[in-house]
This record gives C-alpha cells, structure tokens and sequence, in this order.
C-alpha cells in the first residue's frame, strides 16, 4: 500500500499579485505527483483563509476533485468510528482522501469549516477525533487524525481523544499543531510535545510546520510534512525543498520525499552595514544571487542591520524598480533608532508573521482578559464572536460570572471541529 501524504497548501495565499497562483501551481504539482498512490492524507490548511474567496474555491476545486478521476486501487474500508455510510458512497470508488482543518480553516461559532464543506461535496473524508482502517492486498492501516485545535487546548483534546493503536495493522496519527519543541507560531506556546505524543504508532505526522523534517522517536517516526508554499519569508524556508512524502507500507514502512520541481526560489540574507553605501553592497548580493537561472522570478528577502542615516528608502525602491523583472524583492530593516523600532513593530507582526487584523485581536483581548485576572475556562476565541457581533451586555454577564460560562472546547465532545 502506497500513501501520499500532502499538506498546507494555502490556497489563496497571496504576499503580492506576482504570487497569487502560486498557491495553486503548487498544490497542483504536488498533487499530480499524489495521484499514483492508494490513498492520500492532506494534514490540513488547504486554504490560507477561514472564509475563502469564491475565486480560491473555484481555482482549489480543479485541483481537489482530480483524485475522483481515478478508479480506486482496490482499497478497501475495513471499520472507522465515524459514520461513513453515506460518505463512502460518495469518496471510496475513486482515489480515497483523508483530510483535517488546519488553524486556518477553524469554523466561527454556528459555521462548517471549508474542510467539512469538502466532505459534504464528496471529495475527501474529514477526520477530527478520528480512526478509519483501510486495507490492500493483505496490508492493512489505520489513520487516526486529530484536527487543528487551539493551541492551549492541543493536550488536552488529544488526551481525551485518547487514540490507541489498533493490534495487527500499521498505526498512522496525523495532527496540525505546534508541537514543542517545533514551534510554528509566536502567539500561543504548544500545549504538545514530543514527550507527551501518544506512545505505540509506527508514524506520527504534523502538519502546520512549514518545514518538511523526520525524526525517530524510539519505535515511532514522527514525520513533519512541510508546506507546499512559502508563506513566512524567514531564514528557515530559504532553501528548503517543498513538496511531497510518499509512504510504502509492505513488511516494513518506507517514507520517501518528491519535491515540486516547479516551485518558486526563496532566498533570504542578513546583512550589517556600518557606514558606506548600503546600495551598493546591496546591488552586489542581488546580482550574485540572480546569477542563476530561474524558472519563475525568485523571492529575495534582505534583512538589514544598520543606523538609519544609512539606510534610504529610496535607495531600497530604486533597487526594486531595477530589479522587477527578474526577482521579487522584499526589504526588511532592523534600524538602531530606537523611536522608528517601536513604530515598526506592529508592522513587522503583520508582515513577518503574518498576523491578521482578527488574530492581533484575539492575542489582545487573552492578553486583557488575564491582565485583569477574568478566568480562562472558558473559550476567548467565542468571547471574541460575541464582542463582533454587538453581545457586549451578554460577554459582560459571563466575564463576570452572572451568566452560565460559554462552553469551552474542553467542556465538548472531542469531536468538536475547532
């Protein structure tokens, strides 16, 4: 039994209008080279935003409907714990998918996610809190997969879940969290760690790290599969190979790695100028970088380091003008002043970590919510909602405690989607 195991594509991602189709390039890429196995696994954040356009979906649904165009292998569904009788009519004659919600495609209060609207649709089979088996020619696997959740609550969620290896089979867990010490995001420390992973699995998957990566824990790999996109722009995706894992499954397991040959170069450098021309320097790094030969323009990220009276902006755009048709250049400045730090800062969040305007509001109001010592039981995220949608009085009651709490993720089933 042959597995394909892809993840976040970030549909929609766009840093300018030169990458808007990237995402989609190259999840088209990675999923042509998909299409040869017995089943695929996308470890979620297939679309880069809660609320996809209709212009991401129409442009994602070309690429996510080509495994129905391939006859099943002869995969067969042995058991699961979530009702597949009607799914089953709907994804298992064709080329199965497995998927999971990513901490992009978390619902709002009262919603599906754009995952859920997939599996409705009939193009994949969505796990949260999951277990399903599946078997080929004697070989049989299960695949228990837990959603993207808050990262507070990770732990917890996954200890309740409580998901045990299934005697005489392959055990696969696939999960789309930070898990320490792989930290992907700055806003919430990872409740996971590899020290308190579910013991007894042959392979251990994650999603959300962008960084594909394989580690031997023991008797169990854990595998991060990577990103198919570039989305960060930090020294740590410069370089780095994106594209697909393929995992064999006969008397013992083989993981391999496909990169997308199409994918766009990355490029980052740190430099520190301490008087002389900054442009200069500068143009010297651009021209050697670019000495290659490039299917699509790169992307070319400079930090620099120096005093402000160093450093001109009109400097920075003349270099972009000049070099706009053959690279994408992106200029970040760390500037000794400290008055200009400060004012970067809040733009360096958004920019560099890629904070939305709903997430910057969300780590504000946890930030207030324990400064001013309200009890974190319950949920901020559904706190959040209610302020948006006008419950000022109705949050007022609960933060004080004259109105029964919000239920918590933890206080759900833990079949809850996040």
């Amino acid at each position: 039994m042959r597995i394909a195991i892809l993840s976040d594509f970030h549909f929609g991602f766009a840093y300018s209008p030169e990458l808007e189709n990237d995402s989609f390039e190259n999840a088209e890429e990675a999923m042509e080279k998909a299409l040869d196995s017995d089943l695929i696994l996308i470890l979620g954040d297939i679309f880069d935003s809660r609320l996809p356009k209709t212009s991401a979906w129409s442009s994602a649904m070309k690429i996510l409907v080509k495994p129905m165009m391939r006859e099943s292998t002869g995969v067969k569904l042995v058991q699961s714990t979530k009702e597949m009788r009607e799914i089953a009519k709907r994804t298992l004659n064709h080329l199965p998918v497995l998927a999971l919600h990513g901490t992009h495609e978390r619902k709002g209060r009262g919603e599906v996610n754009a995952i859920e609207v997939l599996e409705n649709a009939g193009l994949l089979i969505h796990l949260h809190c999951d277990t399903v088996v599946f078997e080929k020619d004697g070989i049989t696997v299960a695949i228990h997969g837990m959603s993207g959740v808050p990262e507070r609550f990770a732990r917890d969620v996954l200890q309740q879940w409580n998901p045990q290896p299934i005697p005489g089979c392959y055990n696969i867990l696939i999960l789309h969290q930070s898990i320490d010490p792989y930290v992907y995001s700055p806003l919430e420390p990872p409740s996971i760690s590899v020290s308190n992973l579910p013991k007894g699995f042959d392979l251990i998957i994650d999603g959300h790290i962008h960084q594909h990566n394989q580690i031997k824990l023991g008797g169990t790999t854990l595998l991060f599969s990577g990103s198919t996109i570039v989305t960060q722009f930090e020294k740590a995706e410069a370089g780095l190979e994106k594209g697909i894992h393929l995992v064999d499954l006969n008397k013992e397991m083989k993981i391999g790695f496909v990169p997308l040959e199409k994918n766009r170069k990355f490029f980052y450098e740190e430099m520190v100028f301490q008087g002389g021309s900054a442009k200069e320097q500068l143009e010297r790094r651009i021209t050697e970088i670019l000495s290659a030969s490039f299917q699509k323009l790169p992307i070319v990220r400079i930090k620099i380091y120096g005093k402000e009276e160093d450093i001109l902006d009109q400097d920075l755009k003349e270099l972009e003008r000049k070099y706009s048709d053959s690279a994408i250049l992106i200029f970040a400045k760390e500037l000794e002043s400290p008055e200009i730090t400060k004012k970067l800062e809040f733009l360096r969040a958004l920019r560099e970590q890629r904070l939305s305007a709903e997430e910057m509001g969300l780590e504000t109001l946890r930030k207030n919510l324990d400064e001013f010592g309200f009890s974190s039981i319950f949920d901020y995220e559904q706190v959040f909602e209610l302020l948006g949608e006008g419950e000022v009085e109705k949050t007022f009651n609960i933060l004080v405690g004259e109105q029964k709490t919000l239920e918590g993720i933890m206080n759900k089933s833990a079949k809850v989607s996040g």
